[in-house]
């Protein structure tokens, strides 16, 4: 059953998201509300969602009239991570140039450092048919994102709160990643070696309720 609270958290994670400038006129994120379904953001541009409600998506069914083909990834990985609380669908453009070129941010910074097992979906067109989609699932594997050449990114987490900050995340370690390629540099220095990149994958210490509260402060 969804409640006002999953409502306004999706609804603020679509804000949020669009306000940090990581989706435009497309994009979607949902939240898992059990074992079957989920509450996927009102089908228009996220930035602009204020009191439009979601819909409740099954897991395993046909999706609800009104909602975008492109949902089919969320069932896809909801069927596969049953650890998986929050799923984002982003477009963010530092990532979006790197994709065109088939290259992952890695980690050469400490938010870089949650990203050392990116997967890239080397292929460009839209999610909207199953098949398509199940092997996207199927490709993430247990990482936290999946990159899409020329297409954005699927970011997942065990809460929504903590996909949105892992979206704002992704977009910084791509940020950086074209930085350095632009600057000339050696793209094989300046990377955190493997004790350096564990060390930072944390989460204690209010990490994500910070960016949450940040992100969520500027969208509204």
């Amino acid at each position: 059953m969804v409640t006002a609270a999953d409502q306004r958290l999706v609804q603020q994670a679509a804000r949020a998201l669009g306000g940090a400038g990581l989706v435009h006129a497309y994009g979607h994120c949902s939240l898992r509300l059990d074992a079957d379904s989920f509450l996927v953001c009102a089908a228009m541009p996220m930035g602009l969602i204020g009191e439009e409600p979601g819909t409740v998506v099954p897991v395993a069914a046909p999706l609800p009239d009104g909602v975008l083909g492109e949902v089919r990834a969320h069932q896809a990985i909801y069927a596969r991570r049953p650890e998986v609380r929050g799923i984002c669908r982003i477009m963010p453009p530092a990532l979006m140039a790197l994709s065109t070129q088939r290259i992952l941010p890695r980690p050469r910074h400490g938010i870089g450092a949650y990203f050392p097992d990116l997967v890239l979906w080397d292929d460009p067109r839209l999610l909207r048919d199953d098949a398509s989609a199940a092997a996207l699932g199927e490709t993430l594997g247990g990482a936290p994102a999946i990159v899409m050449r020329g297409n954005g990114a699927v970011v997942v987490a065990d809460a929504l709160e903590k996909a949105v900050t892992l979206s704002w995340f992704l977009e910084d370690a791509a940020r950086v990643e074209l930085a350095v390629r632009s600057s000339g540099a050696d793209p094989e220095t300046g990377l955190l070696d493997a004790e350096e990149t564990a060390a930072r994958q944390v989460f204690a210490g209010g990490v994500v309720e910070r960016m949450w509260a940040y992100l969520t402060a500027k969208a509204g």
